[in-house]
């Protein structure tokens, strides 16, 4: 007999039906209530043995950890906290759990702390939380590519080794093949990365908009999906050393269209974690609820998770320029009562709490700033008329402030040239970037969507570290 998954039997009940199941014990009470999850859900099945029927000596081995398979006749619950559970006709012990070693886990029954769960990665895949976070973060990985798809885009592997650095920072990982201990040298005693695998010094990458431009001006319109990689000595709350990131480039859009295209991209992502992710998405959200008690008043979401996802699909997000911005800013009250704890002005890169005042406390609504100044914008981005701005993007969200960056992209090969002086970029090493502009150049636009920034914000998790599975941050590459 086939094994049905626990979520299956919540969802499709069949009473009086044979089944058999397959999980792991989260309890034990009474020698006769097994509480058993097989990740497919949040949801536990309590299978009900008759001891009597059963060797003590198997009974014993049924302890928290442990997997075993149930096989019984699935009846209308006589207890309350379930619609049904199983008749346990059969019971077999698949994998024992010593009760010593659970102990010293993440798995004994009581509530840890997430940075003593992020200590022990490789289990907390086990708790409610972390099953709730990942079958969320599956769910919204699908609902991207589904997204896309269905809006006639391809999807484009990218290069995770590469020559060039798109963002222009120079906070990468060099991958060589060359003895550290002994690198060829040159005469003038540096590195001779001839000698190298490639032939030259490459790194992983930390986009791959650069190629994925290329490919819309032949393909119309593309998506990547794909790790990237910062050597940013950063140990915050929200940044990675290894990170996902989406990436859509489209061939003949404007700002205008690449402002549409993001809004509906992020009301279908939300709208997709309503419908389909109801019971995980309830946990959090109580969850959620628990952790702002604890926060300070002037710290805590105004919104709850549920809410802040609502807030999303049935607002239109409100554009404004980053000028216009800035003169809220400065004619705000929370300006005036210097309740900002850095300071607004023309010019400056928005901080977490300038983004969210936008959005939370003035327009209450989802935020599109367009229009940024040049000389704290990536030298990819349309020079607008004015000579000082580029027609960039961000859309800011409640809660976490920043959550896409995008901008139409500089098509014109002079100014392209002018722009690659301006950062200090060598044009010569992005030729094939430029060769693109010289043959039928052509508007384009795209944006860049953090994945796990995502996943922060439909989760309600606030540290990054708890919504990839395994974590690269500094000093940090366990499991």
């Amino acid at each position: 007999m086939k094994r049905t998954k626990i979520a299956t039997i919540f969802t499709q009940p069949e009473i009086g039906k044979e089944l058999i199941v397959k999980g792991w014990v989260r309890g034990f009470r009474n020698d006769r209530f097994i509480q058993l999850n097989d990740g497919s859900t949040i949801k536990t099945l309590q299978g009900v043995i008759e001891p009597e029927n059963f060797d003590e000596t198997i009974l014993k081995k049924i302890t928290t950890g442990a997997a075993v398979g149930l096989k019984g006749i699935l009846v209308e619950s006589q207890g309350s906290g379930q619609a049904v559970e199983l008749q346990v006709t059969e019971l077999e012990i698949i994998g024992e759990a010593n009760p010593d070693d659970i102990q010293k886990t993440v798995m004994q029954p009581k509530k840890h702390s997430l940075d003593y769960l992020r200590e022990q990665a490789h289990l907390r895949f086990r708790t409610n939380t972390f099953g709730a976070v990942f079958r969320i973060r599956h769910a919204v990985a699908y609902a991207i590519h589904k997204f896309f798809n269905d809006q006639g885009f391809y999807y484009l592997h990218t290069p995770i080794i590469t020559g060039s650095d798109a963002e222009g920072a120079g906070e990468m990982f060099r991958v060589t093949t060359l003895d550290p201990m002994n690198p060829p040298l040159n005469d003038d005693g540096t590195i001779n990365f001839k000698e190298d695998f490639f032939g030259k010094s490459v790194n992983l990458t930390v986009s791959g908009q650069l190629e994925a431009e290329l490919a819309a001006l032949a393909l119309g319109q593309v998506y990547t999906f794909g790790p990237t990689f910062r050597a940013e000595n950063s140990n915050t709350s929200r940044h990675l050393a290894e990170f996902w990131m989406i990436e859509p480039e489209v061939a003949f859009n404007d700002l205008t269209d690449n402002m549409n295209l993001t809004e509906g991209f992020l009301k279908y992502i939300c709208q997709y974690v309503l419908d389909n992710c109801a019971d995980d998405l309830q946990f959090l959200h109580e969850r959620d609820a628990t952790e702002q008690t604890q926060k300070p008043q002037n710290e805590r979401n105004e919104l709850g998770l549920i809410e802040r996802l609502k807030f999303v699909v049935n607002n239109d997000f409100k554009r404004l320029t980053y000028t216009e911005a800035i003169e809220v800013l400065l004619n705000s009250n929370h300006y005036k009562k210097k309740k900002f704890k850095y300071d607004v002005a023309w010019g400056i890169d928005l901080q977490s709490e300038h983004e969210r005042y936008l959005v939370e406390k003035e327009f209450k609504c989802p935020v599109i700033l367009t229009n940024y100044p040049a000389e704290i914008k990536a030298f990819y981005m349309r020079q607008n008329d004015d000579g000082k701005t580029v027609a960039a993007m961000d859309v800011l969200f409640p809660g976490i402030g920043e959550i896409v960056g995008g901008s139409q992209r500089e098509e014109r090969l002079e100014i392209l040239k002018e722009k690659c002086a301006a950062f200090n970029i060598d044009e010569h090493e992005l030729w094939w970037y430029m060769d693109t502009r010289k043959f039928g150049s052509v508007p384009h636009a795209g944006f860049g969507l953090g994945f796990e920034r995502m996943i922060m914000f439909v989760t309600g998790m606030s540290n990054i570290r708890d919504v990839i599975p395994f974590p690269r941050t500094p000093q940090n590459a366990e499991f």
